[in-house]
Order: C-alpha cells, then structure tokens, then sequence
C-alpha cells in the first residue's frame, strides 16, 4: 500500500511515521497518512507566509483563471477521487456519495472562481471619495472532518486562495488520502506554498489554532471540538469561521401528503448515512400524520440497499469509523428502554465494517440521547405533536442552530412557521438543500460566520476603508 506525503512548497515531504487508514466497510488498509512533526507544521506555515507576498499581488482575474483551471483538474481525476474518497470515507460511488462529492466540489470551485470583490464607494461628493476595499488576510489554517473530506476541503481552501490568501490544511486522521491528493493536484495549479498541506492526529490542529503565523482558522467538525478551537485561537486573535454540530428539526404540519413527503424526509435524514452536520435529525410530525408518515418512510426506507461502497448497487455505506458506531448504537439502545419503538433497522450485524442499519424510532421524546443530542449516523426519532406553538418552542429548545425544515401543503403557514426557527438555514418541503451562491452557517452553539457566496468570500478578506 502506498505511503502518502506531505505537501509542502509544491514539494512532497516524508515523515518518519506512517499510519494505516482504514477501509470502514471491511478493515483493509487503503493507504498509510504520513504523521507530521510541530516542525513540519512550521515549515509549512513558513511556506505559505513565503508565497503570501507574491499571490496576493496577482490580480483577481488571474486567480480566478486558477480556480477555473483547479476545477477542470478536478474533472479529469473524478473517477480516480472518487474511488479514493470511497475506500476511506466508506461513502458508496453513487446516490449521494463519492462522485456526487467531487461533482459537488467542482460545481462549488467554479462558482467561487465566478465571484469577486470589487471597491465599493461608499461615498463620493462635496465631504469627499470613501472607497472600501477588501484585502486578503495572510495564512489561512483549514482543519476538514471526515464525512464529506474532498468538497468541504474546495469549501476552504477554494475561496481562500480566490480572496489572495494561501493555506496550510489538515483534513482528518480518517480521511487524509483523498485530501493529500486533493492538494497535489492543486499544486499543478498554483505556485509553490500556496496550498499546503499537513496530516497527523489531533495534536497539529491544536497547534495550528495557537499558530502565531496562521492569521485565520477555517473549522469544520463538532461543537465540542469547535469550542476548543476559539479557546486557543484566542492568543493570537485569529480570525474563525466555525461550521459546527447540528441537531437540525423537521416539522411535519398536518396538512401534508405523508407519501409526497417520504422520499424527501428520507434523504434530508439519511444522505451519507446521516453523516451530515445539516442533516434531518429530530422530526416531529403531527399527531394526525403520525402513523401515515411513520408507514411511509418504513416503506421507503426497505427498498434502499446499504452496503460496500465499491458495490455499484450500494446507495449507502457504513459508518465511517468504530467510535461513530457506537455512538449511535447507544443512542438507539437508550431510545429502546424509555419506550422507543423501532419501526425498521436498531438490531446492526457484528461485522465486518462499521454497518449500521438505516433505523427508524418512533415514540420517542426530549429526555433521550436520539431527540436530544446529535446521532450523526443513520437513526432518525420520529416525535408526536399536537400543537403547534408547542412544537416550535421545543424545536428551539437545543442549543444548536445550523438547519431546520418544515413540511405542508399550505406554503404561507409553512414560511411563517420557519421563520420561528431559531438556525442559520430553514427549507420548506426539502432538507439539506445547500447551494454555491447562498451563505451557510449555523447559530447559537451550531458555529460562527458563514461559508458560500459572496459573504463566504468576505470571510477570508479583511476591510480597508480609504478616505480620499
């Protein structure tokens, strides 16, 4: 099996430890992810300050003909990225897996290449000209997680170096692969120490949340993590974009078609497992729906086959790691003694693989890990209600705030209803349904800033106010 390097300055680098990265649908080695020293951290934040002078004096449409160009390598490597991003994430080649994620990270590379930042007057008369001015920020720290590795990588690093930055990443101990070769084909790109990336356990995030040569951190994991994150940075007062966990909600009012409505709660809830920050995952459906909606996504839910994702005919794949697995496990077992009925799934194989089966809880409430916490894995609570106002107060009643959905025929009171709820993103009859040019970001405990879109570009810019 192939020993992967860093990228440092356009170069590859060995490390003088190797780990293996794992295959979560059946334990094989995939590859080994070179380790990296404090030292290798260093080196390649001193590479990206080196190549910060001269890449932020390109001009814009040169940068955007980079972007362009990284897009159209990406094309030509999808199958050998997704085949890659298959064997270690455990996501399947098709449905909503690894050729839809590196198709999703064209379709967000080229978009952000399409963007700019022009001067802004913001006045010019008898008091005077004021022009502001968007200027990048430096050195850009990009720590990915290991769900969707590869486009959340594109998320950071691709408007990052189109605002005139440069990056140092490190993607997740259990997806590093797919993201290392990621970077080497950006390199073919851009000059050397504009994109770099190291690899290693938790450690090298810790120290680059504490860098003093990194000027911004881009963050994507949990809460939890996240809220480690803004503690070290606070040394240095780095700038933080943090996309973290959410407990997204859906409500079924009782004017909806519960065999309309399956198929898209179904994929709003179980896309990439359930491995989705803004995936369905507390549904409350009205006591008058509640059995039809229940017998909908049982009947939608049986005809899905889950299995390798090398397998052509898998839609869904295993968990990506052991401890994800027994997390939700747990979670599903507690929701069965307090009186949770399993509708489909609960009971998973020994193996081999990380496969939990797609599960479905009904009777379930606040006071239990499945409602309260987030599941990130495929195990959906289905929540009865009766009134309304109440609903949306105990949909509120979480601290996270990254998506929300509501579900009804009637689209005035479907709206009127979403505005209520307290998270960055709402849809009406769908879930999840994020796009390139609309901003993303949660609130509350679910992260801060926003990613996408002209205001994700603004996040990697600082503003300069010329008075003339």
């Amino acid at each position: 099996m192939e020993k992967y390097s860093l990228i440092i300055n356009g170069q590859k680098v060995a490390t003088k430890r190797h780990d293996p990265v794992l295959n979560p649908a059946n334990g094989d080695v995939v590859g080994y992810m070179p380790v990296a020293t404090s030292a290798n951290l260093d080196e390649a934040v001193a590479a990206a300050r080196d190549a910060f002078s001269g890449w932020q004096e390109t001009s814009s449409e040169q940068r955007a003909a980079a972007c362009e160009a990284i897009a159209a390598k990406l094309e030509a490597h999808l199958e050998e990225l997704a085949r890659l991003l298959t064997l270690e994430q455990g996501k399947p080649l098709n449905g909503a897996g690894s050729r839809f994620e590196i198709g999703g990270a064209i379709a967000w590379t080229r978009h952000a290449a399409s963007l700019d930042l022009p001067i802004e007057v913001l006045q010019d008369g008898p008091g005077g000209r004021i022009e502001l001015h968007r200027k990048p920020i430096g050195v850009v720290g990009s720590i990915t997680p290991w769900n969707w590795p590869v486009m959340i990588a594109c998320w950071h690093v691709i408007p990052a170096i189109r605002a005139g930055n440069t990056v140092v990443i490190k993607p997740s101990p259990q997806t590093p692969l797919s993201t290392i070769r990621l970077v080497e084909l950006i390199n073919e790109v851009v000059p050397p120490g504009v994109v770099n990336v190291i690899s290693g356990e938790n450690d090298i995030g810790a120290l680059m949340s504490s860098h003093p040569g990194i000027d911004k951190l881009t963050f994507t994991g949990s809460t939890a993590t996240g809220k480690k994150v803004m503690s070290s940075a606070a040394s240095t007062l780095k700038r933080l974009t943090l996309e973290l966990g959410g407990n997204d909600v859906g409500i079924v009012l009782p004017d909806a078609d519960p065999k309309a409505i399956a198929e898209g709660l179904f994929w709003g809830a179980f896309s990439n497992s359930g491995q989705t920050c803004a995936a369905l995952k507390r549904l409350y459906v009205h006591d008058r729906l509640y059995d039809a909606v229940c017998d909908a996504l049982v009947a939608f839910a049986s005809n899905i086959p889950v299995g390798d994702g090398s397998d052509e005919n898998s839609i869904l794949g295993p968990l990506q790691n052991r401890a994800q697995f027994e997390i939700v496990a747990s979670f599903v077992e507690e929701a069965r003694q307090k009186g949770g009925r399993i509708l489909i799934g609960g009971n998973p194989s020994n193996g081999p693989g990380h496969f939990y089966p797609i599960t479905l809880v009904a009777d379930v409430d606040h006071g239990c890990k499945l409602v309260d916490l987030e599941q990130f894995g495929p195990a959906l609570p289905i929540i009865r209600y009766s009134d309304i106002g109440e609903v949306i107060r105990r949909a509120n009643d979480n601290p996270s705030g990254l998506g929300g959905s509501v579900w009804g025929a009637d689209l005035a009171e479907a709206k009127r209803i979403a505005s209520a709820l307290e998270c960055g993103s709402v849809w009406i009859n769908k879930h999840g349904a994020i796009q390139p040019n609309v901003p993303f970001g949660g609130i509350k405990q679910s992260g801060m800033g926003v990613e996408f879109g002209i205001d994700g570009l603004k996040e990697f810019t600082t503003a300069q106010a010329v008075f003339a």
